[in-house]
C-alpha cells in the first residue's frame, strides 16, 4: 500500500481524484494550448475555485457539454463555485435553494433539483472494485429518450445511432 499515481486524462472530470497522493496529467488538446499540465489540488482550486471533491457537483451546476450535461440554468462557473464554497455541497444548496435571493437562481435550483442530482451522480467516479450487477441487453432507445428528457439532445442521438 501507499506510493503515488500519476493519472493521465484529456478530461477535466477526473480533477475529481487529484489529492496528495494522485496527481492528474491532463492533456490539453487543440492549438498552442496542446502539452500536458500536472494538476494536484492546489491546481484545481485555482482553476474551479473549489476542492477536487466537489468537482461533481460543480459539473451539476456548471454543466458539461461534452458530456452533454446542460447543468443548472443560468449557472456558470463563478456561480457554481461560489455556491459550493457558501454551502459546501450540490445537496445542501438544493436543501437552501428557497432561501436564494437571486429569484431567476432560486427558480433553476428549484425546478432542476432532481436532475442535478442525477447529474452529479453521472459525473462522480466509482471504485472499479464495486460488485457489478449481471450485465443485461442494453436499451439504447430508453436510454435516449431519458437523455432527451434532460435536454441532453446530442447525448440522445449518440444512443439513438448505437440502437441500429
Amino acid at each position: 500500500m501507499g506510493g503515488r499515481a500519476l493519472l493521465l486524462t484529456g478530461d477535466r472530470d477526473m480533477y475529481q481524484c487529484a489529492s496528495e497522493d494522485v496527481t492528474v496529467l491532463y492533456v490539453r488538446t487543440g492549438g498552442k494550448s496542446g502539452g500536458a499540465e500536472e494538476v494536484g489540488p492546489a491546481e484545481v482550486r485555482e482553476r474551479y475555485g473549489i476542492d477536487p471533491e466537489l468537482v461533481p457537483d460543480f459539473i451539476a451546476l456548471r454543466g458539461d457539454p461534452s458530456d452533454g450535461l446542460p447543468g443548472a440554468k443560468g449557472v456558470g462557473p463563478k456561480t457554481a463555485a461560489e455556491l459550493l464554497r457558501e454551502h459546501g455541497s450540490l445537496e445542501a444548496i438544493l436543501d437552501n435553494a428557497i432561501r436564494e435571493r437571486r429569484p431567476a437562481l432560486r427558480g433553476a435550483l428549484i425546478e432542476g433539483k432532481e436532475d442535478l442530482l442525477i447529474f452529479k451522480d453521472i459525473a462522480t467516479l466509482r471504485d472499479a472494485k464495486v460488485k457489478r450487477p449481471k450485465d443485461r441487453a442494453t436499451d439504447w432507445h430508453g436510454a435516449a429518450e431519458a437523455a432527451r428528457a434532460r435536454g441532453m439532445k446530442k447525448l440522445a442521438e449518440r444512443l439513438e445511432a448505437n440502437a441500429d
